[in-house]
């Protein structure tokens, strides 16, 4: 008993002790609390000063900031204004030396009106003076012829009239008479004297190109298994080959002169070579090409030194050595230019004109038949384009355009170009249209062209390239002459066969009536 009411005390002063030991660390840890409450108060404090104090130094700095910006931005605008003040009082300054210099013209320009004034007085007084005089002697000569005044100088202006119109006729006629023989005279002996010095005459080139094949079986390996082999050919040459029975020859026909030449050229040196096949066909057109504008360049060199023109652009020699290979009725369009070139040079020689442009001129004016056939247009406007974008002068491009007469002439050399391409296309053999035909071509021209209701007269000129019609103004209006120009020219195309082109060129002649009645 005595046990357990000691372990009972036991128990409850144990309790005791731990609740008292319980109170006491609650106590330390609420004075913990307190005091890192206290620490965490003070350094919130500092660090509030803190950014307390660098808003006010950010803040102090902004404003400084800001104020040295006005200060500049004012600096500028007094600037500015220091500026506009100069120039108001420059211009205020130079107001006033105009003032004062239209004082020191005004001033002058009075004192010659006033000079003026005094002028025109006397020269008045004098006039008054002459009529007077002239009234004087009048009377008096009136007195001596016994005539009146209108009857004196009726007869008077009568018998000046005369005579001035008889004086004027006569030597008008004998001037104009004078002027035409002299420029007929002096015009035949400049033609006859240019044909006299050119002495050459040209053959004319074929159209197509023939080669010489040794025997049937080389025939046959041109042609291929199954025409393979002459289709590849056709295909690399842009040519047509004909291979029918005519022995020991094959024909090569091509508009264009160049390419029929390299197809010719590959035909002899694949029946020399003795392989014919579709790659080697194609190998030996490449290398021929190659060749080709080689030649073709050098062609152009050697025209230009028989010639003596120099400082060609490069594009217009390799298109005159193309000109090689081009005919025109025949006439091969390259020994044309030379032969023209040579007339020119002599034509201006005799005019005591330029004769390096001359010959220019006359070489170069049907350079556009070299690609003619690859663009739209005729001859004259593509060379035209050409020796301009090549950097040729006025006189050259104007020279070349003109020559058929589709734009005005301005200057003497397109004239002697237009003479010298008539003269070489002209002369007997140049080319190969007999005169007959020629006429037939003319007629045939006019009669399609009249063929249409409302025209009255049609003329076919310059060598059958250009048609004038004239129609009624009564039957055809402004609206209809166009469409009728149009349909003419596309008859001429569906009945005609024509080398180039043919202008067509209709004239409607507008006519007003009024009675006064």
């Amino acid at each position: 008993m005595d046990y357990l009411i000691g372990g009972i005390a036991g128990l409850l002063a144990g309790a005791a002790a731990g609740w008292f030991l319980y109170q006491r660390y609650l106590a330390g840890r609420e004075a913990d609390a307190r005091s890192r409450a206290k620490a965490i108060e003070g350094g919130a404090r500092t660090e509030a000063d803190r950014l307390v104090k660098d808003a006010e130094v950010r803040a102090r700095d902004e404003v400084v900031t800001r104020r040295e910006e006005f200060e500049k931005e004012a600096e500028k605008e007094r600037a500015e204004i220091r500026r506009i003040e100069k120039r108001l009082l420059n211009r205020e300054e130079t107001l006033a030396r105009r003032d004062d210099d239209l004082g020191r013209r005004e001033k002058q320009f009075a004192g010659q009106e006033s000079r003026l004034a005094d002028r025109q007085a006397s020269l008045k007084q004098r006039a008054e003076a002459l009529d007077t005089r002239e009234e004087e002697i009048g009377e008096k000569l009136l007195v001596v012829a016994d005539m009146s005044r209108e009857q004196a100088e009726e007869e008077l202006m009568r018998r000046l009239d005369d005579e001035l119109s008889a004086e004027k006729d006569k030597l008008i006629g004998r001037r104009v008479q004078e002027a035409k023989d002299e420029a007929d005279q002096r015009a035949r002996e400049i033609v006859l004297t240019s044909i006299q010095r050119l002495g050459t005459m040209y053959m004319s080139d074929a159209t197509v190109s023939t080669v010489d094949v040794p025997n049937d079986e080389m025939k046959g390996r041109i042609i291929g298994r199954e025409g393979r082999n002459i289709r590849a050919f056709e295909k690399a040459t842009g040519v047509d080959v004909i291979v029918d029975d005519t022995p020991g020859v094959i024909v090569v026909s091509a508009f264009d002169g160049v390419r029929r030449e390299i197809a010719r050229r590959t035909m002899v040196q694949l029946i020399r070579d003795g392989r014919v096949h579709p790659s080697r066909i194609e190998e030996v057109v490449g290398k021929i090409k190659k060749d080709m504008d080689s030649h073709l360049r050098e062609t152009g060199k050697k025209a230009l030194q028989e010639v003596g023109v120099r400082g060609l652009h490069g594009k217009l020699i390799d298109l005159l050595g193309r000109l090689k290979f081009r005919t025109s009725y025949g006439q091969n369009v390259l020994d044309h230019l030379i032969e023209a070139a040579h007339l020119a040079a002599a034509m201006a020689a005799e005019l005591k004109l330029d004769i390096k442009l001359a010959k220019r001129a006359a070489l170069l004016h049907d350079i556009g038949k070299a690609v003619d056939h690859e663009m739209e247009g005729g001859h004259p406007a593509i060379g035209a384009d050409i020796a301009r974008r090549c950097g040729e002068n006025k006189i050259i491009v104007n020279a070349i355009a003109s020559h058929h007469d589709d734009v005005q002439m301005e200057s003497v050399y397109a004239v002697i170009t237009q003479v010298c391409d008539a003269l070489s296309a002209g002369r007997p053999g140049a080319r190969r249209e007999t005169f007959d035909r020629y006429i037939e071509r003319l007629q045939r021209l006019e009669d399609v062209a009249s063929s249409f209701p409302g025209v009255d007269q049609v003329f076919a000129i310059q060598a059958g390239r250009e048609v004038r019609v004239i129609v009624n103004h009564a039957k055809v209006s402004d609206k209809m002459a166009m469409r009728v120009a149009r349909d003419i020219a596309q008859e001429i195309e569906n009945e005609l066969t024509y080398p180039g082109e043919v202008r067509v060129t209709l004239v409607r002649e507008t006519r007003v009536v009024e009675y006064a009645r």
